[in-house]
């Protein structure tokens, strides 16, 4: 039992405690019962690889959006192709607010095989928004772990863009960041009310498992001092 406030997970169970009478609370049935669900939530609050998406409802979101791509009456039929390498793919582009939705389409079926989107995060302010955006996937099992993934983000840096991290990550999203860490500029940050510090390439583990603890992949052409001055991110 979760409540979401500027990307933190929030454990209503833990608030709920105080609801609760003072002869329930020192009651043992109550100490018993308890116990698991705040030892539960201290854990999800320190864990940061760990999101697991339900592959049946992977599937099925896919499906629709499938069926959706297909539909002339649909806003999503017929949108524009860019240029993402990736030889068998057709890669549709589609821009709302600001965030860029890329659907990978199996150019010999016809049918959607994953997508990738690019959102803006209500963490950042005016300045960072302009130049980061959180990249999120979600691919049909048969298309997993095939590199898709990894061209769209590649386009996007390649474009010159700039990617920053959520506050938690699957296992694949991290090893994906980590790859193109080889390739472009990665560095980590610390997000807080709306303003970002520089911590550096390498970071130890503890600190890597804070929520305001994120990664950066700078764009073609950035380094990470001159996306630093766009974002008005001071370097040590």
């Amino acid at each position: 039992m979760f409540m979401l406030l500027h990307g933190k997970p929030q454990p209503a169970a833990c608030g709920l405690v105080r609801n609760f009478s003072p002869a329930i609370r020192q009651s043992a049935f109550f100490f018993v019962g308890i116990v698991p669900i705040l030892r539960f939530c201290s854990n999800v609050l320190a864990l940061r690889i760990d999101v697991h998406l339900p592959p049946r409802s992977v599937e099925r979101e896919i499906a629709a959006l499938d069926r959706r791509l297909r539909d002339p009456d649909d806003i999503l039929y017929g949108l524009d192709c860019i240029p993402v390498d990736y030889p068998g793919m057709v890669f549709r582009h589609r821009e709302a607010d600001g965030e860029h939705y890329v659907y990978a389409v199996n150019a010999r079926t016809g049918r959607l095989a994953g997508y990738t989107v690019f959102n803006r995060l209500i963490e950042l302010n005016r300045k960072q928004d302009k130049h980061l955006r959180a990249a999120h996937s979600k691919y049909a099992r048969a298309y997993q772990r095939l590199g898709i993934a990894t061209a769209v983000y590649r386009w996007w840096l390649d474009s010159g863009r700039c990617l920053i991290s959520g506050a938690r990550q699957s296992t694949g999203a991290n090893a994906l960041w980590q790859s193109l860490g080889k390739r472009y500029t990665l560095f980590h940050v610390d997000l807080r009310d709306k303003q970002l510090s520089f911590l550096g390439r390498r970071i130890d583990a503890h600190t890597r498992q804070q929520l305001q603890t994120r990664m950066i992949l700078a764009g073609k052409d950035w380094s990470a001092q001159q996306l630093a001055v766009a974002i008005g991110m001071s370097i040590p």
